[in-house]
């Protein structure tokens, strides 16, 4: 009988986290998808910002890693370091490409753009992992370029696009080359500890931009009110300590498909967001290329259950 109740309690238990992990990843996606309407107000550069979100988002991770007495040991060998080290630089370079999409063209185009990482990922991997691209994983890739080029607008001849909006696609398939890249290297670097490999990636991001920013910054010329470091404040904080708490904290109880799957909340949410909030519009046939985009990105990460 005791071990009948052992059981219903580690049963409840293990629902109960799992319920726990659901509920926080969803709102790490969804804190995800608001970054782009933050990017709009903020009157810093994107190296700045991306200075900013990296050391104030590390440094929140280390507090809270402290406050839970966790542990800070990073166990890896030096090979595997350095390359945590260029995966930082990647993940640098990946924020200042997206954060200078939003500038250049809508949140709702730079994010769909940004989201063809999958599709990048999918045309790589025979390269860089040796796997086979599957009838399905083809025709998502294939799908998910057509859909990109009807965002693009090259075939609605009734929406002329300025150079802005192609710089900005151009910016965000950029971004998306180098979130690709961070996963290839993040794939290639296993750690245990996975909040200490995020902080050294964080603190490596801000690393790479100080001479940088020292060579092309005016530091004089930065003008910033209250409403602005508080929104800096809040990308630092909310959109990269705190969403990389929630995420890392409940992928370790979700299946890996449903987490795939559930990632698509960021763009679908950042499409809402920006129609909503900054009364960013699509055409009709760049609506299809945003379904077409995500629906085949989503499909890719679907594994059906084999017949018996």
């Amino acid at each position: 009988m005791d071990e009948i109740i052992l059981f219903i309690l580690e049963d409840t238990a293990m629902k109960n986290q799992q319920r726990s992990s659901y509920i926080l990843y969803i709102l790490a996606m969804t804190i995800y998808s608001t970054i782009g309407i933050f990017r709009k107000y903020i009157p810093l550069s994107s190296g700045l910002l991306v200075f900013a979100r990296g050391l104030i988002g590390g440094i929140f991770l280390l507090v809270w890693v402290k406050c839970r007495k966790g542990s800070l040991k990073l166990d890896t060998d030096k090979r595997s370091f350095w390359r945590l080290i260029l995966t930082g630089f990647a993940l640098g370079l990946n924020w200042i490409l997206l954060f200078e999409a939003y500038r250049y063209t809508s949140v709702s185009i730079a994010t769909l753009c940004y989201y063809m990482q999958p599709t990048i990922l999918i045309l790589l991997s025979p390269l860089l992992f040796k796997e086979k691209i599957t009838l399905k994983k083809g025709f998502c890739a294939l799908a998910a370029v057509l859909g990109m080029v009807c965002v693009s607008g090259v075939v609605d001849t009734s929406h002329a696009m300025d150079q802005n909006q192609w710089i900005g696609i151009g910016l965000g398939l950029s971004a998306a080359v180098f979130y690709a890249l961070v996963i290839i290297l993040n794939k290639k670097t296993p750690v245990q500890n996975i909040y200490s490999k995020t902080m050294t990636e964080l603190f490596s991001s801000t690393i790479i931009l100080v001479p940088y920013l020292l060579l092309t910054e005016n530091f004089a010329s930065i003008s910033l009110d209250a409403s602005s470091i508080i929104m800096i404040l809040v990308v630092g904080i909310l959109h990269t300590g705190v969403a990389y708490a929630m995420y890392f904290g409940s992928i370790q109880s979700l299946p890996s498909q449903t987490v795939a799957v559930l990632s698509y909340i960021d763009p679908i949410m950042a499409l809402f967001l920006s129609f909503v909030v900054l009364k960013e519009a699509l055409t009709p046939l760049q609506w299809v290329g945003a379904v077409v985009i995500i629906g085949s990105a989503m499909l890719s990460e679907i594994t059906l259950p084999k017949k018996a």
